[in-house]
Order: C-alpha cells, then sequence, then structure tokens
C-alpha cells in the first residue's frame, strides 16, 4: 500500500538537517512523508523555526517553551510567544513543545508548572492545539490539562506510560503520540498500549533527531522513519495497513490546521 504520512514531531531545526534541509525534506517525501511540523524548544529558536516553515511547503510549526531548558525561560520569553501568536501564519499549527519533567536532578518543577499553565492559558486564547512533552509526570500533567479545559486539545507526545495514564489523556480530549519506541521489543508495556488503545486517539512522530529506532541506535533519527514506526504500528494493531493510515491521517489533520486540508 502508499500511505501518506505526517510526522507530528520533528526537530528540523537541529544537526543532521541543518544545512541540508531541501534534500532531508525530499527524502521524506519519497517514504511518503507529506507534512513535518516542527515544535520549537526555546524563544531564541523561534525565528529560526519560523523561517524553515516558511521555506519549506512541507514544514508546518509550533511555538512554545521547552520544560527541560526551564532555566532558558523568562518573563520575555513568553512574551516573544505571545508576539508570534498575535500574528496570524498558516504555517503555525501548535504551541509546543511545552509541558512537565522531573527527568532532571534540579528540575525547577514550580517554574515548570507556572510556565506550563500560562503557555495553557495563550492555547485557548488563540485557539491553538498543544503539543505536550511529559516525562514522569504524566499524572500532574493531566491535572493541569483537566484544569484549563481546552477547546482544541492537543496531543502528549513520545508517551511511554500506563494504559490508564493513556485512557486519562484520552478522556481529556488528547491525542497520544507514537514513536520510535514501539519498534523495540523489549519495550513491553508500550506496545501493549499502543495496541489497545482508541485507533480514533493515535498519532505518528519521530521525534527526530533524537529516538532512534530499533536497529539505528547510534544514529539521528529522520521524518522519513515515520513509515518504519507506522509498519510496526499494523504489526501490533488489529485493524487493516489502509485503515490504519487513514484513521491517523484523518486524526491528524483534525487536530492540527493545515493550509490546504
Amino acid at each position: 500500500m502508499t500511505a501518506r504520512f505526517i510526522d507530528t514531531h520533528c526537530h528540523f531545526d537541529f544537526p543532521p538537517f541543518t544545512g541540508d534541509e531541501s534534500a532531508s525534506v525530499e527524502k521524506a517525501a519519497r517514504a511518503g512523508v507529506d507534512k513535518i511540523i516542527l515544535p520549537a524548544t526555546e524563544a531564541d529558536n523561534f525565528a529560526r523555526v519560523s523561517a524553515l516553515a516558511q521555506q519549506h511547503e512541507a514544514i508546518y510549526m509550533a511555538l512554545g517553551l521547552h520544560p527541560i531548558v526551564i532555566e532558558r525561560h523568562t518573563d520575555a520569553s513568553l512574551d516573544r510567544l505571545e508576539n508570534y501568536l498575535a500574528a496570524p501564519s498558516d504555517k503555525l499549527v501548535a504551541i509546543g513543545e511545552i509541558g512537565l519533567d522531573l527527568y532532571r536532578d534540579e528540575p525547577q518543577f514550580d517554574r515548570q508548572e507556572t510556565l506550563l499553565d500560562q503557555q495553557l492559558i495563550l492555547a485557548k486564547r488563540y485557539d491553538l492545539p498543544v503539543i505536550l512533552h511529559s516525562r514522569r509526570t504524566h499524572d500532574k500533567l493531566a491535572m493541569h490539562l483537566k484544569r484549563h479545559d481546552l477547546p482544541r486539545t492537543g496531543v502528549v507526545h513520545g508517551f511511554a506510560g500506563s494504559l490508564v495514564q493513556a485512557e486519562r489523556f484520552i478522556q481529556l480530549g488528547y491525542k497520544i503520540g507514537v514513536g520510535g519506541t514501539i519498534t523495540y521489543p523489549r519495550a513491553s508495556k508500550t506496545r501493549n498500549v499502543m495496541a489497545q488503545l482508541p485507533l480514533e486517539a493515535l498519532l505518528l512522530e519521530t521525534d527526530a533527531p533524537d529516538m532512534p529506532l530499533n536497529g539505528f541506535q547510534g544514529q539521528p533519527n529522520r521524518p522519513e522513519q515515520v513509515a518504519r514506526v507506522f509498519a510496526t504500528l499494523c504489526e501490533l494493531r488489529p485493524e487493516p495497513a489502509e485503515v490504519i493510515a487513514e484513521a491517523i491521517w484523518r486524526n491528524t489533520v483534525a487536530l492540527f490546521t493545515f493550509a490546504g486540508e
């Protein structure tokens, strides 16, 4: 079958794509990747992310302040974010990558929560979905999302939590990002979760250049690998590949507003 894919999470502003963007977009297109969403991580990246989205038809952008670099964000960063949101662009499809992260030794978690709340308020104000990062914070993140009750909801990217946690996000109206983790046979918990969730709740992503797939360890991940993620998902689920491809495409264009779709 010939399927069309949307990589809903690719850091295309990072190496190895830097300076090779056109060739990388073409390589992804040959694998069926029609669209790539590029989420920013900090205010200093906004201009480059925006420029890449304007230069390449396939690239769309999300703008946000990532919790893993909390020390780089200031009130001025939030102002810069709102300035971009206030200037309409048909290439801006979400606020992200935002969220919560308890991976670091000194996560400044109170600041993370405040910044998340501020960005969720902006998402509601500008009627945009959100691309969410969550590491060791699924239950706390769900509490914030429930409190803000966004009309456009969003996606919990790179999900590797439990079935119960995934179902709670889905009950709140959020999608679940399916990435390269499912290509590892040892990732049985995540593989089982993705096999059981409603098909209507799933999106595809790579998180390139991070999260390399099984068999590609040590290499930068790339957006064309979303086709391999899809193939693995088809192995895990009972539906025909055509049904899965169509549903995931439909889920993605329903969540994000793409020009021409």
